[in-house]
């Protein structure tokens, strides 16, 4: 069984990763746990900010994520200035933000919490790993997480 939200509307997952390895782990994981019904992915910043304000060839997406998996080194816009522009939009500063990178840099890990993120993951190297972490987050974020929309 699927892990729904309320209603029974399907989970979201906006994936912002410019490592199509790692996106296909992240997308393979959730799949193989039946956690989300819907991943988007894109690979750079400014694909995401596109996609969360649905515009230019987003323009058609209806409806927002329910979480947002976010990147931070990305081609155009920075991961921590997507995060940025996330949480201080009226519109977009609801959605929770998981940071999932490969740095774990204090100063890294201090501006993501400045700029709210709602967690800050470090990707294992080991694919076990990386792909038990895949598991709890998705439990954790999309069922056990309760939403405030």
């Amino acid at each position: 069984m699927n892990a729904q939200i309320e209603h029974g509307e399907a989970l979201r997952i906006l994936l912002v990763e410019d490592n199509s390895a790692h996106a296909e782990m992240v997308a393979r994981s959730f799949e193989n746990n039946r956690i989300a019904n819907v991943i988007e992915h894109v690979s750079d910043g400014e694909q995401a900010l596109n996609y969360l304000y649905q515009r230019e060839q987003y323009s058609d997406v209806k409806t927002k994520p329910h979480v947002v998996l976010l990147d931070l080194r990305l081609p155009k816009i920075d991961g921590l200035e997507v995060l940025r522009v996330i949480k201080t939009s009226p519109e977009l500063k609801s959605i929770p933000v998981v940071i999932l990178t490969t740095s774990s840099a204090d100063i890294d890990v201090a501006q993501a919490y400045d700029y709210h993120a709602n967690s800050y993951l470090v990707k294992p190297i080991d694919f076990d790993n990386f792909t038990r972490m895949m598991d709890e987050l998705g439990y954790y974020w999309l069922a056990w997480n309760h939403k405030p929309f």
